[in-house]
């Protein structure tokens, strides 16, 4: 019953289910007495590892193809759908339809006659005062979102968080503009910090804190979300834990000298 069981348990190194090594090593491992029983257990474990990403990820595509249909097709004509002609509907038309557009829509403003019509919405837009701070505060978060030259959360920093001692993973941005700035107390340079919440990251907290008291972390902002949203479950690679564990041992060298 030993073998049995470890067979089918996860790991130490805090994984939710075994992996393909050790679940051949735990159906190798089981006797005969059992082995019927440990085969299905392992096998069950094994194929949820393998369908339980695929079925997660078509679920989700298949969530925003249906999104984007439901948004572009009722503004195409009738006579232009698909299901007009067939007895079945085409899924992702709508989303072919709005990736054409949306890239015929970036070529045309690109031109001098796309770029006077934008500006001259953008003037017409200017002089509505609700409409006015939506529009401009919307296009904002959309430029440096998608800009090719943006420096939005293209770092990941540690921050003393909730208490000293006690370390948090925050992405970094731009730094705060000088009227800003002028405001904030002087401690040297500023950096504007977002730290996530877990397990939801599109939830947490923004401030503007000294330069002097983060520590850039050698991670990807994929790595960081990817650490976040698992609760620490998923590591980042094995080639840059050596290197945050240095780091750590370098902050608390350095803590113990401001304290002496």
């Amino acid at each position: 019953m030993a073998s049995d069981d470890k067979a089918g348990e996860p790991s130490s190194r805090g994984d939710l289910l075994p992996s393909a090594d050790e679940v051949v090593r735990g159906m190798a491992a089981m006797g005969p007495r059992h082995t019927l029983r440990g085969r299905l257990k392992t096998s069950f474990f094994t194929g949820l590892i393998v369908a339980g990403p695929l079925a997660v990820t078509a679920y989700i595509v298949w969530w925003m193809v249906t999104l984007v249909d439901g948004w572009v097709k009722p503004l195409i004509p009738p006579a232009y759908l698909p299901e007009t002609y067939l007895p079945f509907p085409i899924p992702g038309f709508g989303l072919v339809v709005a990736f054409v557009g949306l890239t015929l829509l970036g070529f045309l403003t690109a031109g001098l006659v796309g770029r006077t019509l934008l500006n001259a919405g953008e003037r017409l837009l200017a002089r509505m005062p609700v409409v006015r701070g939506l529009y401009k505060g919307v296009k904002q978060v959309f430029e440096t979102i998608f800009s090719q030259s943006g420096t939005s959360f293209r770092k990941v920093a540690l921050v003393q968080f909730p208490a000293p001692g006690m370390w948090s993973i925050v992405f970094l941005s731009a730094p705060p503009t000088e009227e800003t700035a002028a405001h904030l107390p002087e401690a040297g340079d500023y950096v504007s910090a977002f730290m996530p919440c877990t397990p939801n990251p599109t939830t947490g907290f923004f401030f503007f804190v000294p330069r002097r008291d983060i520590i850039e972390v050698p991670m990807s902002v994929e790595d960081g979300a990817k650490l976040i949203m698992s609760a620490g479950m998923i590591q980042p690679a094995p080639a840059v834990q050596p290197r945050l564990a240095a780091m750590a041992e370098e902050a608390r060298a350095l803590e113990k000298s401001d304290a002496a």
